[in-house]
Order: structure tokens, then C-alpha cells, then sequence
């Protein structure tokens, strides 16, 4: 396992030299979240910044993935907007458009994988309706993303119409569990939705994860909280991870940390690698 850090928890800082400052700290992954001020597909000046982005990482020899999760970057006035299950199929297509944006900057940087999610309910469409237009957009988006060789990693969100591990595996389920589509899992939305023992959810998905996020939090309270500082034990996952033989990355979310994003990231790398450590020492379980 890789400990990383998400940019989403980076203070305003020159990129090149948090990179820097994180290798130094012993990061090894960096989760990329393309937003207004870096990294923007609609910007005049990406193919220069994919370049510095490229040189940077291979300067520093950290692996990464690509995250999908700006808030405002499609739309100024509503949060996360528009997404697959949008009601207006130019809204949907432009969703579907960033994603493919997205995975074309996975591409030329290597990435693990696209991270993606389903989108809030915002309508008074019915369940099988839902169902049609989360399948048809993730469709078409898995298609673009194998042509390019790109794994695909979904993430069960709070609030949004996928939101538990147990209703992405239905997802993957009716997508005939397709190759390209692995999980992104949050450790802290596990705690949030009290989807208990963490370790046993874990386990029943665990050769299917293909990226991580950490943070910690507290039951039914969706607030990314400092790692130690929250209810979860994070041992028993993390063997679940080394268990499978999970090499991806650990990515430290902690945006409401950006603003002491340096302690932060020396604090959280701390709390991983003393938990990785423990979890070495723990004999495994025969199953």
C-alpha cells in the first residue's frame, strides 16, 4: 500500500512544491481532483500544466489517480452539477463529457485509475428510471476508459443515489461485473453509513478496490475528520487491504484541513505508517 494525499486538501500552494514538500514526507501517491485552478480541461493552458504535472511526477517518482470530485467546476451555482442522473440529457452528456476529459488525463499520466460517482437524486424519477440513465452514462464512460486502457475505480457517496458499498455491488452487479470497473472506497463514508464491522465490508470487496481514500469520522456524520480523531479502528481494514494484496494508494482526504494542509499531511503519514506497521505485526486469520 502507498500512503498518498488528495489535492482536495492542499492549502493554495504551488503544486510542484507540495509535491515536493509530500515526497519528501515519504508520500509515494498523489489523488489529482482537476478543479478551476489546476489541471482545468476547459483551460487554454492544460496541455502546458499536463506537462509540468508530468515532469513533477516523475521527478518525485509518486504514482496517482484521477479524482472527478470538483464541486463547482461544471456548474458555478450548484454543487457537483451535473451528474449522471441529471434530468436533461445535455446535462447528462456533459457529465459524461468531463469524465471522458478526465480519463484522457489519466492516460498521460499513468494514473491507477478515474475515480467516479453516481451524483445526488435530484428529480421525481422513479428507481428503474434512475437505474437506466446510471447504467447507460457509466456505460459509455467504461467504454471510452477501456479503448484507453484506463481502470475505473466508482465510489459509493453519502447522500447520492449510490451511496453503500452494498448498492455498488448491485451497480457492478448489473453492469455484469466488468473489468474495467473496480471500487473506490472511503473508509470514513463506511464509518458515516455505519456499515459495520468496516473490516467485513472491506472483505467483501476487498479484490475489487482500486482506490482508497482515509480520513476518519463518526457515525451518520458525513465530516472528514483528522485520522485518530474520529471512531474508526483503522487496523482491521488496513489488514483486510494487506490481506488482499492491495498495492494502491492510502489517500489522505482532508479538505477542511487545507488550511494546515503541511501538519496535516505530516500528522496523517505518521498515523498510516505506524497503522501499516501494526498491521504487519498482526498474524493473519485463516478463512
Amino acid at each position: 500500500m502507498k500512503i498518498g494525499y488528495s489535492t482536495n486538501s492542499l492549502g493554495d500552494v504551488d503544486f510542484q512544491e507540495a509535491l515536493l514538500a509530500l515526497c519528501d514526507q515519504g508520500y509515494e501517491s498523489i489523488a489529482i481532483t482537476p478543479d478551476q485552478h489546476f489541471l482545468n480541461p476547459y483551460s487554454k493552458t492544460l496541455v502546458s500544466e499536463v506537462r509540468d504535472w508530468q515532469q513533477a511526477l516523475a521527478r518525485t517518482q509518486m504514482k496517482c489517480v484521477v479524482e472527478t470530485g470538483a464541486r463547482y467546476l461544471l456548474d458555478p451555482k450548484i454543487k457537483h452539477h451535473p451528474t449522471l442522473l441529471s434530468d436533461r440529457p445535455d446535462e447528462r452528456d456533459r457529465r459524461i463529457g468531463f469524465l471522458h476529459k478526465a480519463i484522457n488525463l489519466a492516460e498521460e499520466f499513468e494514473a491507477d485509475c478515474v475515480s467516479l460517482w453516481s451524483g445526488a437524486v435530484n428529480s421525481y424519477d422513479d428507481q428503474d428510471v434512475l437505474w437506466r440513465k446510471l447504467l447507460d452514462g457509466i456505460g459509455e464512460v467504461l467504454d471510452y476508459a477501456t479503448k484507453r486502457g484506463v481502470m475505473l475505480g466508482f465510489e459509493p457517496e453519502p447522500g447520492m443515489f449510490i451511496d453503500t458499498v452494498t448498492r455498488a455491488e448491485e451497480l457492478l452487479k448489473r453492469l455484469n461485473q466488468p473489468k474495467g470497473l473496480g471500487l473506490t472506497i472511503d473508509i470514513g463514508h463506511l464509518e458515516c453509513l455505519g456499515e459495520r464491522p468496516l473490516d467485513e465490508t472491506v472483505r467483501l470487496v476487498r479484490d475489487r478496490i482500486v482506490n482508497v481514500h482515509i480520513d476518519d469520522m463518526r457515525v451518520c456524520r458525513h465530516e472528514h475528520l483528522p485520522l485518530g480523531s474520529g471512531d474508526i479502528d483503522f487496523i482491521p481494514v488496513l489488514h483486510e487491504l494487506s490481506a488482499v494484496g492491495y498495492h494502491g494508494g492510502l489517500h489522505v482526504e482532508l479538505p477542511r484541513q487545507s488550511h494546515r494542509w503541511h501538519a496535516t499531511a505530516k500528522e496523517s503519514y505518521e498515523f498510516i505508517r505506524n497503522a501499516i506497521r501494526s498491521v504487519s505485526q498482526v498474524r493473519p486469520s485463516v478463512s
